[in-house]
């Protein structure tokens, strides 16, 4: 398959790039869940410290997933 091809596989809205997306957004959720309850139940933590915890590592999870995605 030619190089052409390929990226015309891959393009916009098609099937491949909706499925990037949604193991993106599946491993952020994933992260915030974990972090949250980990903050929240584990540690003891405030609503307000889980939330932004949660915040962050779901964002910093999105930026690896997205990272990863494009290699």
């Amino acid at each position: 398959m030619t190089r052409a091809r390929t990226l015309q596989a891959a393009g916009l809205g098609s099937v491949e790039t909706m499925k990037n997306w949604r193991s993106i957004a599946l491993h952020a959720v994933a992260a915030s869940a974990f972090i949250f309850l980990l903050q929240r139940y584990g540690l003891s933590a405030s609503l307000d410290s889980s939330l932004l915890w949660a915040l962050t590592f779901g964002g910093c999870a999105a930026g690896l997933a997205y990272m990863q995605s494009n290699r």
